[in-house]
């Protein structure tokens, strides 16, 4: 088992973006292909070599739960029927060796808030953060490693918080957590500076955080002192950035994709090209496109 062994996500949201679809459904739930985004991301962290989830949930979220549940009834169908391709689909959802733990977020206060209902579950150790709508394809086709465990590669390389960062036209840093760094042209550079959704004349950079995160426990600690930031909310950019001058900050230039799947355009992106790279689907799906004319 490597140094991270949990991992948070944070899944308490309301997913307003996609109404009507998320009235009943957790927008992490929402499929691309055929796997939702909530295991995509599951998915992620278990190949980087962690083996404990946390999931900070909310009402009406049960259905993430289910999901990394037992389906007796499913199961006992499915091998009735001699469907053992099927049964190992399901099987495989949540590994023997995985373990799920889920705790509520009373009120939706922000992501940092967030992060602090997961403190007791994490304890005193180095964790990692995922966001399951930003949906992260690493380099894995290529057979190279996930967006994850590059960052797990780099923090056992170098102790510290280490934040996955891409470059973001200027126009849309009022979207992201910003960060300042020292060494510009570096795959990993030391974090001097954070702000949390700058105006684009204030942003210090145009390197934005990209939904992944390992985080120091101390960050704990400064999130629960610290005032609400951007939007009224309690931010994990304030907290993190509280950090520097104390811990090491790192931004990770990571290898790979990442498809920002609480958007529809970000959503439908990733459903069209996770489908021409389906080996099943992908020459229909061509094929399809290829008919439109565009």
């Amino acid at each position: 088992m490597g140094v991270i062994r949990k991992a948070v996500f944070p899944v308490g949201g309301l997913g307003t973006r996609f109404l009507p679809a998320t009235k009943a459904i957790p927008k992490e739930m929402l499929p691309v292909v055929d796997k939702p985004l909530m295991q995509y991301a599951v998915e992620e962290a278990y190949a980087a070599g962690i083996r404990e989830m946390i999931f900070v949930t909310g009402r009406n979220k049960r259905a993430i739960e289910d999901h990394f549940d037992t389906a007796y009834e499913l199961e006992a169908e499915l091998e009735a029927a001699g469907k053992q391709a099927l049964l190992d689909v399901v099987n495989a959802i949540k590994p023997d060796d995985m373990d799920c733990f889920y705790v509520r977020q009373p009120r939706a206060l922000g992501l940092g808030h967030a992060v602090l209902c997961a403190e007791k579950l994490v304890g005193e150790e180095p964790f990692a953060v995922l966001l399951a709508d930003d949906l992260m394809v690493g380099l894995e086709a290529q057979g190279g490693p996930s967006v994850l465990t590059q960052m797990v590669q780099a923090y056992e390389a170098s102790p510290g918080t280490v934040l996955a960062v891409q470059d973001v036209p200027r126009a849309d840093t009022r979207r992201y957590g910003v960060v300042d760094v020292r060494g510009v042209n570096q795959a990993m550079a030391e974090v001097f500076a954070m702000v949390e959704k700058p105006h684009p004349d204030q942003a210090p950079s145009t390197l934005a955080v990209a939904g992944r995160y390992i985080l120091s426990p101390s960050v704990f600690e400064r999130i629960r002192h610290q005032p609400r930031g951007a939007g009224g909310e309690i931010q994990l950019t304030d907290g993190i950035a509280a950090l520097i001058g104390s811990e090491k900050v790192y931004a990770m230039r990571y290898q790979g994709r990442r498809y920002d799947c609480g958007s529809k355009e970000g959503f439908l992106q990733a459903t069209i090209d996770m489908a021409l790279a389906n080996a099943e689907l992908g020459p229909a799906v061509r094929q399809h496109i290829q008919t439109l004319g565009l």
